[in-house]
């Protein structure tokens, strides 16, 4: 359907983009309480609540203790696990990854002093969809994340030229803050979970306490101007990643005195991302997360923890192999300069491709505002779009990057994420995961929208 047969159904804007509708239909109440079993139901959500972490902690000894390689018993019987098991797991990686004292200050101190920043920095106020369960409402949402994020920048490079705090401590401590996370993941969907129980706030609940628990229970939980679930997708994990990436180039630089173009290649992509994230934060309110995902363990661990401390293992691989064998990774100049330009052109998509869509619904929200954010690219709004209409009534853009491929972001970020991988050579799987995982999570996805 073309915009000008749709425009005759509802009103339009200036740039010729339909308004979402004001009220909310029954079809919308209907799929908002719909409850689904996702990911193999209780039993499924339940192994990767234990799974994952335990997963975390495995991997985070490969990097650590074996160069990125695998490690397993020399043997496939009883008695070879339990020996490989008390001796490498217990005995090695337990102590390696222990959460420590100076861990939990460096993780929680950034929690809180981001939480503080989402809570006074100034920006933006943007409206979300309207909630079915709160009759149509739109909440607004706050969206200071650049200011918070350009501050965090010039005091975390205070903190470090100064001696206060090294950045370098972050890869020193890299196990223990691991699992500080993993824990502050845990505790923070507990709190989420009971106080929305103890306020009547609980929504679309199956009834099951782990599928309810992983899923979570809150939709749109709030501390005065915060919104928890946007908080900790946008404040959290991209600036953790970052940081983690910046922290071992640092170290390298510390040790050799140069910085080898691998690990700045990872700076670089770490910060295009959770820059990214910042610049167009007033884009989240409308997307599916923050509309329609309540706030439960499959988010808040997967931001606390998931992200940040999975996503890095290239940054982490780079570093460890030079420590253990007194080289770094180096690449010929035309393999290294293929894959700067991968991931340049990669994230020139990225982030057009998800401009364009997004301000192609802000402007159907009347949300829509022009930022001075660094860096505005060009071709990221398209003006008189064309779109076609579902049977729900929602508009699907079919210009810029969406009318040459239907999820040019998705294309993009893979593009991104293999380059993550191929910076550090074929030495090992690990620096491969994201790739690999954000594949599995896209075929699942797609699969199931079929």
């Amino acid at each position: 359907m073309s915009s000008k047969d749709a425009s005759k159904e509802r009103p339009t804007n200036a740039n010729g983009v339909p308004l979402f509708k004001s009220d909310v239909t029954n079809l919308d109440v209907k799929l908002d309480k719909e409850i689904v079993y996702e990911f193999g139901g209780p039993l499924g959500v339940t192994a990767m609540m234990l799974g994952f972490p335990s997963l975390m902690v495995y991997m985070t000894g490969a990097l650590l203790l074996h160069e990125g390689h695998f490690y397993y018993p020399d043997a496939f019987t009883l008695d070879a696990f339990k020996e490989w098991f008390w001796s490498e797991i217990v005995g090695k990686v337990i102590p390696a990854v222990a959460p420590t004292l100076k861990a939990t200050k460096i993780y929680m101190g950034y929690v809180v002093f981001s939480f503080i920043l989402a809570y006074i920095m100034p920006g933006p106020v943007v409206e979300g969809l309207p909630i079915p369960s709160l009759k149509g409402k739109r909440l607004k949402y706050l969206c200071n994340g650049l200011s918070a994020w350009y501050l965090t920048l010039v005091v975390s490079a205070v903190l470090h030229v100064t001696g206060i705090f090294r950045l370098t401590e972050i890869v020193d401590n890299f196990g223990p803050i691991m699992s500080v996370a993993i824990i502050w993941g845990f505790t923070m969907t507990t709190l989420v979970y009971i106080c929305s129980m103890i306020n009547g706030t609980q929504h679309r609940m199956s009834g099951n306490f782990f599928y309810d628990y992983f899923m979570g229970a809150v939709l749109n939980p709030r501390i005065g101007p915060v919104d928890l679930k946007m908080w900790a997708e946008i404040r959290v994990p991209w600036p953790v990643l970052f940081y983690i990436s910046l922290s071992c180039l640092l170290k390298q630089y510390e040790i050799r005195g140069e910085v080898t173009a691998p690990q700045a290649f990872m700076v670089l992509a770490h910060f295009l991302y959770v820059n990214a994230c910042q610049k167009g934060e007033e884009c989240i309110p409308t997307s599916w997360d923050i509309f329609y995902e309540k706030d439960g363990f499959m988010l808040i661990f997967w931001n606390m923890a998931g992200v940040p401390f999975t996503y890095c293992y290239s940054s982490i691989y780079l570093m460890n192999y030079e420590l253990s064998t007194g080289s770094a990774i180096t690449h010929s100049l035309p393999y290294t300069i293929f894959l700067y330009a991968l991931l340049l052109g990669g994230y020139y998509v990225f982030d057009t491709g998800n401009s364009q869509k997004n301000r192609f619904r802000m402007e159907q929200n009347g949300s829509f505002m022009t930022r001075n954010a660094f860096p505005q690219l060009p071709w990221g709004h398209i003006k008189n779009p064309s779109y076609i209409k579902t049977e729900h009534g929602n508009l699907l853009l079919t210009s810029g990057w969406w009318g040459i491929c239907r999820k040019p972001h998705y294309t993009a970020d893979l593009c991104m994420a293999i380059s993550w991988g191929l910076i550090t050579g074929f030495g090992s799987f690990l620096p491969y995961f994201y790739f690999c995982f954000f594949v599995v999570v896209l075929v699942l996805s797609l699969s199931c929208v079929s």
